[in-house]
């Protein structure tokens, strides 16, 4: 922690390792207790608070590969035990006051020389039933709901891309 500031900054806490020449970076590991009679230890990271401005960002950005593939960015929760659940991921925006809340965007970079990047979003496989996939939006209590739009990419070259919905196949 840093110390706290009446007028200006307070300090900045940087947590790294160091650079390496011929061999791997050093790697940088935050890791909680865990517990034997209740709870894992939680592990929290946030942002700063304003009272005037914008509160402060939350950014995780993997490595760049300077001549290769840069590094990928997980966020799993872990597996469930015999009796339990696999821990609930949540992406959400918060709520706003009065202007509009944040948007949740999910997608891939550009490519300059091969294919973009595939968005797929798929449900778990269930011995019960599977997993469902849900695309709902918003309602509205003073105006007109949102809307649900799929669209396919445009071809500046060639045709635009295909628009699909289907059922799967049934069993035997």
């Amino acid at each position: 922690s840093s110390g706290v500031s009446g007028a200006g900054g307070s300090g900045f806490v940087l947590v790294g390792s160091g650079a390496a020449t011929g061999a791997l970076g050093g790697a940088v590991t935050i890791s909680v207790g865990s517990g034997t009679s209740g709870a894992g230890g939680a592990a929290s990271v946030l942002a700063g608070r304003s009272t005037v401005s914008t509160g402060g960002a939350l950014v995780l950005t993997s490595g760049e590969g300077t001549v290769a593939s840069s590094g990928s960015v997980v966020i799993r929760s872990a597996n469930g035990g015999a009796g339990g659940a696999s821990g609930m991921l949540v992406f959400s925006s918060g709520t706003a006051k009065t202007g509009n809340s944040g948007a949740l965007m999910l997608g891939t970079g550009g490519s300059h020389g091969g294919r973009g990047g595939l968005v797929s979003v798929t449900g778990g496989i269930g011995t019960s039933s599977g997993g469902a996939v849900q695309v709902a939006a918003g309602a509205s209590t003073a105006d007109s709901g949102g809307s649900v739009a799929v669209f396919s990419g445009a071809g500046a070259a060639t045709s635009s891309g295909d628009v699909f919905l289907r059922t799967a196949n049934a069993g035997t």
